[in-house]
């Protein structure tokens, strides 16, 4: 592991992505500790306890929400925009054509439509934000409230162009690295409150060990799951052109359990936040009635996490793998699944293939999704911060992200990490 990432100092242009993004995480932390104008921190800081939909979001940001900093709405509204406009593409015709058709300048305006929609939602989440820390602001005006959202709006976009800059110039996606620096951010104050529950008696170190144990579980767990494919035989019948022959040579197609990866899980958690976000825009007692009963923890919250990961698994795998698209291809370049006709039927074979596995991934994703409420109850650990979602994108993300290190190591022959 030490020479490999030795090797990774070695290449002069993968050591500057990896510094580049390392900059880009200082300043990501630097911002969390910078307060919008006028808030009272001291205030507002009983709203944030683990197991609360703040909290939650809190531990999400690195404990920006907490500050009111100006990343306190995270990249939240960019991840809701892009569901968002991942469901007008398969909805409006024009958006279908531009994604498939329009090439890189298709997806640049496509890009262009995200990032007007999430000026859209981070406008609204400020909006709900402000008013409802609004008890926090020293001097509460018209003009403080909308310097406050301006600055929540400001931070959002900005934390948007970081990520794109990670994507662009640095080492793996920016989003969700952004994502997983504010939950790593995190860590040490959990592990540090664990500790405290430790040592005044609130917990035995038996629990704690069964806690550590069952984070190593998942962690093995989502390791199993993320790696697991399943391996589709493929033949490429021989040709002859002039004097030689091609093809006849045999590989595969590799299927993963969980071709979404984690994008589900966080797709998920926006989708139920916004609704809350929005409710507190309406003081109304029945829509009141509906935030408490949609709440982070609550049963109805629950199921509805657990159905959106499900559908949102089965649609971001529709989206990133299309059995037609594979099958078509294979039958253009000669290539066959032993025992199955090209063409239509293979499509077919494929596709009833991707849903089994699908399913099982989707089950996995939301299972660990859930853990925490479940380890609460065996473990009698009050508080986790750190729970199944967090470990979840936590794991995907570190993978996924060595993965593209080891590409780009390959391609100048070098020892990469995975063996």
């Amino acid at each position: 592991m030490l020479d490999s990432l030795r090797n990774v100092w070695r290449i002069p242009d993968l050591r500057k992505k990896f510094i580049f993004t390392m900059g880009i995480f200082l300043v990501f932390r630097v911002g969390t500790h910078i307060p919008v104008p006028g808030i009272d921190v001291s205030a507002i800081e009983g709203l944030f306890e683990a197991g609360t939909v703040f909290g939650f979001l809190d531990l999400f940001s690195g404990g920006a929400l907490s500050r009111l900093s100006l990343f306190a709405l995270n990249i939240y509204p960019y991840i809701t925009a892009s569901i968002i406009m991942q469901l007008l593409t398969i909805v409006i015709p024009s958006f279908e054509q531009l994604a498939k058709e329009g090439g890189d300048e298709g997806k640049k305006k496509l890009t262009q439509y995200t990032r007007y929609g999430t000026v859209v939602l981070a406008l609204i989440q400020a909006v709900a934000l402000t008013f409802t820390l609004r008890g926090a602001v020293i001097e509460w005006s018209l003009y403080s409230g909308a310097v406050i959202t301006l600055s929540l709006v400001t931070g959002t976009v900005f934390l948007m162009w970081l990520g794109e800059q990670i994507t662009e110039n640095g080492i793996g996606n920016g989003i969700s690295l952004i994502i997983f620096a504010g939950i790593i951010s995190r860590l040490p104050f959990g592990a540090i409150r664990l500790f405290e529950y430790l040592r005044v008696g609130t917990v035995s170190i038996f629990n704690l060990v069964f806690l550590i144990v069952i984070g190593a579980f998942i962690i093995a767990g989502v390791i199993w799951v993320q790696e697991g494919q399943r391996r589709i035989p493929v033949q490429y019948a021989k040709r002859v052109v002039g004097r030689k022959m091609y093809g006849g040579q045999s590989t595969h197609i590799p299927m993963k359990v969980n071709q979404a990866g984690v994008i589900p899980v966080i797709f998920a958690s926006s989708m139920l936040v916004f609704p809350l976000t929005v409710a507190q825009l309406v003081d109304r007692p029945f829509i009141q009635a509906i935030a408490r009963h949609l709440d982070f923890g609550t049963p109805l919250n629950t199921a509805l996490y657990v159905i959106m990961i499900i559908f949102f698994t089965y649609f971001y795998t529709a989206v990133t793998f299309n059995p037609l698209e594979v099958a078509n291809n294979l039958k253009k370049y000669g290539g066959f699944i032993p025992g199955i006709r090209p063409g239509r039927h293979t499509a077919e074979y494929l596709n009833k293939i991707l849903t089994r596995i699908t399913l099982a991934g989707a089950l996995f994703l939301a299972f660990v999704a859930v853990m925490p409420d479940l380890i609460v109850r065996l473990t009698g650990v009050p508080g986790i911060t750190f729970g199944g979602t967090s470990l979840l994108i936590v794991v995907s993300v570190s993978l996924e992200t060595m993965r593209q290190i080891e590409s780009q190591m390959l391609m100048r022959h070098y020892k990469g990490f995975m063996k």
